[in-house]
């Protein structure tokens, strides 16, 4: 006896509208007809809808949908060939998708959904999010990066509050080491790097020696950077580098 349009319809989820549309385009004709003349589905039409909705889904168009289903090359295994590799690149386009979102969740927490007054009391007139889509395009594919959003996605304001404080006391005192003359290579220096590695350990990312030795040498090549650390005291990005250089090779 087959199935009737109604019951095709629940069992598929669309509408008795829709089957009669695909029944008039050619896309879907019933099996056989009831002796009044209404519509039954056999299971190979249940399959062949099946396979409809799959590509209507991935968003092909009717006039497509019948030239896939029609293909006289193609057998069973080709369609479902065809359908993985389909399921295959959506899945991957739709797991891209999510990681932007979730990056861009990351971002909305980075004290970008402070208030104004808010951002402005805890980070002055220096916008936290200035260059985010540099460091993004830079490390964005490295874990240290992602451990640095992860961390800063938990922060509130008083933790942001926080850690500009220890940064501004650590730059007061390292001004004053200048003062008096502390050599980059001398021991005062060198401990004042290595808490200067720490400050980002603990609330960035592992900073090995290594990656400090680095991050110093573009403190001076990156002007920004420069402008930074210069802003404090003048000559200290150069005097800071060479501070972490001296202390890795101590530590190493």
């Amino acid at each position: 006896m087959g199935y009737s349009v109604g019951q095709v319809a629940g069992f598929a989820g669309v509408t008795v509208r829709t089957l009669h549309h695909y029944d008039e385009i050619g896309l879907l004709s019933p099996g056989g007809r009831s002796g009044a003349g209404h519509r039954r589905y056999d299971d190979a039409d249940l399959d062949r809808l099946q396979r409809i909705l799959f590509y209507r889904e991935l968003g092909f168009p009717l006039e497509e949908v019948a030239v896939l289903l029609d293909d006289p090359d193609a057998d069973p295994q080709e369609h479902l060939r065809r359908q993985h590799a389909l399921l295959t690149d959506r899945i991957g386009r739709l797991q891209q998708m999510a990681r932007a979102v979730e990056h861009a969740m990351e971002a909305q927490k980075m004290g970008i959904n402070l208030t104004p007054e808010e951002r402005f009391e805890v980070f002055g007139d220096k916008d936290p999010a200035q260059y985010e889509a540099e460091a993004e395009e830079r490390w964005g594919d490295t874990e240290l990066y992602a451990e640095s959003q992860r961390r800063a996605a938990s922060y509130t304001k008083e933790d942001w509050q926080r850690m500009q404080e220890e940064a501004a006391d650590w730059g007061t005192r390292y001004a004053a080491l200048m003062e008096a003359g502390e050599p980059a290579d001398g021991e005062r220096a060198m401990d004042m790097a290595e808490e200067h590695r720490e400050h980002i350990r603990r609330w960035f990312y592992d900073c090995s020696y290594e990656l400090h030795t680095c991050l110093g040498d573009m403190y001076v090549a990156d002007e920004r950077f420069k402008a930074f650390y210069d802003g404090i005291r003048p000559g200290l990005a150069e005097h800071l580098r060479d501070a972490i250089t001296a202390n890795a090779v101590r530590r190493v």
